[in-house]
C-alpha cells in the first residue's frame, strides 16, 4: 500500500484489502478515476471486480484505503460522509514528517474512532 500511494501522488490513491479473520490475504490496487488530489472514487469496474474475486476466493473486505497526499492526516468530512462500508476499516494515509503513514479508523455514526493495526514487514 505504502508504494501505491507513494506512485500516486500527488493524486489520492485507493484500494481494498481483503482476507479472512482479520489477516490480509490481498490487496487490490484500485484506480482512482478522479485523478485528484482531494478526492478519490474508485473505478467501479475494478472495484466490482475486486468484490467478486473476494467472493470467488472465500474473503471478506477487511479495509478500504486511500491516500491524503497533502493532508489532512485523518479522515475528511467527505471521508466520513461518503463512507459505504460501515464494517470495514478506513486506513487513510498521509505524509508526515516527510514519509507516508497509515491511520485506521472505524467510521460510525459520522465519526472516526482510531484503531491499532500493524503492518507486516
Amino acid at each position: 500500500m505504502r508504494a501505491h500511494v507513494a506512485a500516486a501522488s500527488p493524486e489520492e490513491a485507493c484500494g481494498l484489502l481483503a482476507g479472512r479473520a482479520g489477516e490480509v490475504a490481498h490487496i487490490f490496487e484500485i484506480e482512482n478515476e478522479l485523478h485528484s488530489a482531494t478526492r478519490y472514487r474508485m473505478a467501479p469496474k475494478q472495484q466490482l471486480e475486486a468484490l467478486m474475486e473476494m467472493e470467488e476466493r472465500g474473503w471478506e473486505l477487511l479495509a478500504i484505503y486511500h491516500s491524503h497526499p497533502s493532508g489532512p492526516v485523518g479522515p475528511s468530512a467527505t471521508d466520513l460522509a461518503e463512507a459505504l462500508y460501515p464494517d470495514a476499516l478506513q486506513l487513510i494515509w498521509s505524509r508526515a514528517e516527510g514519509k507516508w503513514v497509515g491511520r485506521a479508523y472505524r467510521f460510525d455514526a459520522n465519526t472516526a474512532v482510531e484503531k491499532d493495526f500493524e503492518l507486516a514487514k
